[in-house]
C-alpha cells in the first residue's frame, strides 16, 4: 500500500469552499503520516502566491492561509502546474512555503506507485 496521498486542486477564489476543503483533507493526510502532495492546476495556481489566500475564510473552517501554512509546516509539498502558472504570468519569486513549479511528469512520478489522489 502506498504511503503517499495526493490532493489535486483546480480552483481558488472561484470556489473557496473546494479550495478550503482540499487543504483540510491534505492536512488530515499529512497528519496521519502520509507523504502528501497538493497539486495546484488551472486557477488554483494563484494560491501559490504569497498573500493571495489571506482573505479566504469559509464558515466552519480555519482560514485558508492557516490551513496552507500548517500543511507546509507539517512537511506537505505543493506542486504548481508550470504551464498554468506561466499562462497567468505569476511571480516565481513570490511562492508560498512548500511550493515548487513543476511539469506534469513530476505529478505522474509521484502517483506512479499507485498513490491515491482526490480532486477538488
Amino acid at each position: 500500500m502506498a504511503n503517499r496521498f495526493c490532493v489535486s486542486l483546480s480552483c481558488a477564489k472561484d470556489n473557496t469552499d473546494k479550495a478550503t476543503v482540499a487543504f483540510v483533507v491534505a492536512n488530515a493526510a499529512v497528519g496521519s503520516g502520509k507523504e502528501t502532495l497538493v497539486f495546484l492546476s488551472v486557477e488554483a495556481v494563484r494560491l501559490s502566491q504569497k498573500g493571495y489566500a489571506d482573505d479566504v475564510r469559509e464558515e466552519g473552517f480555519a482560514p485558508l492561509k492557516e490551513l496552507m501554512d500548517n500543511f507546509a509546516k507539517a512537511g506537505g509539498a505543493i506542486y504548481v502546474c508550470s504551464p498554468c502558472f506561466k499562462k497567468r504570468k505569476l511571480d516565481e519569486t513570490n511562492l508560498v512555503s512548500g511550493a515548487a513549479i513543476v511539469g506534469g511528469a513530476k505529478l505522474v512520478e509521484f502517483l506512479s506507485d499507485g498513490s491515491p489522489c482526490v480532486s477538488y
